[in-house]
Order: C-alpha cells, then sequence, then structure tokens
C-alpha cells in the first residue's frame, strides 16, 4: 500500500509577500527591487532613531559655542553646512524624514482603508449603491493632486503651516486622491471572486453576507495592493514636497521639512552656495526613488507578460525562476486548504 506525499509547507519567511516577490525575481527586476529596499529601509530606519543620530535638533540655531551662523559651509562641526536661516541641514535632512514617513502611513492607510471598504461593498452589493460610488471615483480623478493639497492645507490649518496641519494637509489630499485607486482595484477584484465556487458554498450553507465580504471575498481580493501603496507613498512625498515649496508646508519651527528648505535655498544657487539645495533635494529623490524602484518591481513580478528571463546563467536562472513559482504554487494551495477548512 503506497502512501501519498506530504507535501511540506513553505517557512514563514519565504511566504512573507515581499520574499516571495524577491525569490521570483530575476536579473535587472532583482536589483532594481534590491536597490529599492535598501534605499527605502535606510529612509525608515532615519526617521525612527531620528532623535538618536541627529546632531541637533531641527529647529535648533545654536549650541554651547555659540550660533551656527548662516551659509556655513559643509566642516567638522555641520557636515553638510547651514541654511539662508541659519539651521544645521545634516540635522533637517535626518528630521525631515520623519515627516515624510509620518504622511506616507497616515495618507496610505487612510486611503487603503477606506478605499477597500468602499470597493468591497460597492463591488459585492452592486446595484444604484455601486453605480454611485463609481461616478463619484471617476470624478475625482478630475482634480489635480496638488491643487486639492492647497485646499485641503487652507481648510485644515486656516492658513497656519504647522506641523499637524501641514501633515494632515499633506495627507488627506493624498488620501482623497488616491482613494479610487483602490475602490476600483477592489471592486473589480470583488466582481470577480464573488462568482467563484466557494463564495455559492458559503451562501448555500447559510454564511451572512458580512462574513462572506471580510472572511472569503476580501482575502482573495488584495493582491495588487502592495503595488498601489508603494506608489502611493512616493507621491506623498511628491505632494509634501510641493506644498512645501510653494509655501503652504510646514514651518521651520514646527518641523523639518524638505520642500520648504529646498525653497529657501532658491536664492543660494545663485551666489554660489550649494549645500542648501544639494540635500533636501537628494532627499526627496532618494525617497521618490526608492519607493518607486519597489512599486515598479512588483508591478513588472505581478504581470507574467513583463518578466523578464535572461538566457545568462542558463539553467540557473530558470531553476530558481521553477523553484519560486513552486513555492508560490504551494504557498497558495495551502492557503486554498485553509480556506477549504474554515
Amino acid at each position: 500500500m503506497t502512501t501519498a506525499p506530504v507535501s511540506k509547507k513553505a517557512p514563514l519567511l519565504h511566504r512573507l509577500p515581499i520574499i516571495r516577490e524577491y525569490r521570483k525575481s530575476v536579473g535587472l527586476q532583482r536589483w532594481m527591487l534590491l536597490i529599492g529596499l535598501i534605499i527605502t529601509a535606510l529612509i525608515l530606519l532615519m526617521a525612527i532613531f531620528a532623535p538618536l543620530i541627529a546632531p541637533y535638533g531641527y529647529s535648533q540655531l545654536r549650541d554651547d559655542s555659540g550660533a551656527f551662523g548662516a551659509r556655513v559651509a559643509p566642516n567638522a562641526e555641520h557636515w553638510f553646512g547651514t541654511t539662508v536661516g541659519g539651521y544645521d541641514v545634516l540635522s533637517r535632512f535626518i528630521w525631515g524624514s520623519q515627516t515624510a514617513v509620518l504622511v506616507m502611513i497616515m495618507a496610505v492607510v487612510l486611503s487603503l482603508f477606506i478605499g477597500v471598504l468602499l470597493g468591497l461593498v460597492s463591488g459585492y452589493i452592486g446595484g444604484w449603491l455601486d453605480r454611485i460610488l463609481v461616478v463619484v471615483a471617476d470624478a475625482i480623478y478630475a482634480f489635480p493632486s496638488l491643487l486639492l493639497a492647497i485646499v485641503m492645507a487652507i481648510m485644515i490649518s486656516g492658513g497656519q503651516s504647522d506641523m499637524l496641519g501641514g501633515i494632515l494637509a499633506a495627507a488627506l489630499s493624498i488620501t482623497v486622491v488616491f482613494i479610487p485607486q483602490y475602490f476600483r482595484v477592489t471592486r473589480a477584484e470583488v466582481v470577480r471572486v464573488k462568482s467563484e465556487a466557494f463564495v455559492e458554498s458559503s451562501k448555500v450553507i447559510g454564511a451572512s453576507s458580512g462574513r462572506i465580504m471580510f472572511r472569503h471575498v476580501l482575502r482573495n481580493s488584495t493582491r495588487t495592493l502592495p503595488l498601489i501603496m508603494t506608489l502611493n507613498a512616493a507621491e506623498a512625498v511628491l505632494t509634501l514636497a510641493g506644498l512645501g515649496f510653494i509655501g503652504f508646508g510646514i514651518e521651520p519651527s514646527s518641523a523639518a521639512e524638505w520642500g520648504y528648505d529646498l525653497n529657501r535655498s532658491i536664492a543660494d544657487v545663485a551666489s554660489g552656495v550649494w549645500w542648501t539645495a544639494l540635500f533636501p533635494g537628494l532627499a526627496i529623490v532618494l525617497a521618490v526613488l526608492g519607493l518607486t524602484l519597489v512599486g515598479e518591481s512588483l508591478n513588472d513580478l505581478a504581470d507574467p507578460r513583463l518578466r523578464t528571463r535572461r538566457a545568462s546563467g542558463g539553467g540557473k536562472v530558470q531553476s530558481t525562476s521553477v523553484q519560486a513559482e513552486q513555492a508560490d504554487a504551494q504557498t497558495d494551495a495551502d492557503t486554498g486548504d485553509e480556506e477549504a477548512r474554515a
């Protein structure tokens, strides 16, 4: 009597979404994803440990030896120099990452929660509610994100660019602009998933609509959301910098913000003071680049037509790809078994 082979469950680390995508990537895709993850991780670490690694406070103008001075060139005491207002550029470079991360988290979490919830309800229930939500989502696309951010900044902070008002204005503007993306993606997946056999089986055994929506349909309708989240996070950084650059950002005494520092350094460039503009601009570029590389890599890996399979390396590359696909298939099978048992 033969015994059916027992499939070995993939380790927990290999089942993490970002690890699964990294193992599936090859060649240029893997390097893009790796570089993006490294840059993003460094910015997150810099934001978390800003109070420990920043040499001075974001609004500090002097120390025990006296005032820093304005437009001081990079030296041993101020590695990145000082601004026209006398702030230490390195300290505001580090503290600015904290502000950017706060905006990213608020914008992504709010838009994700609202957009997914509306898409789930609209796609599953349908009818007049679905038609109204689709029309509203399409109408929001007509509003430019930066213009909406300016309006939100005025409405929320009343023209006062303090830390809370600036962060809320940028986060809420991104939330409003990108809710339709989460809504439409989730709705399309829900419409597809609700016609599957396991949903019909749940209805037959008497499961409530709420249980079916959140227990079965939702968990099978969110596979493409990580890609949208990374791209939205990059857009949040750009919108925050845009608000600060045009004067609707955060005052330097309330929080460090790269866009504001970049605006204050415009006059310095013409006079040969390069360091006040270089480092805030570099911070914005690196933050957006890291998130965009991760997002584009996830997009390529999610679409089999865009995956690159290089002939160089021969069997090694193909073997790695096949192993990754087999691991993913096994993980999906394990998930399906768990759902069936539930």
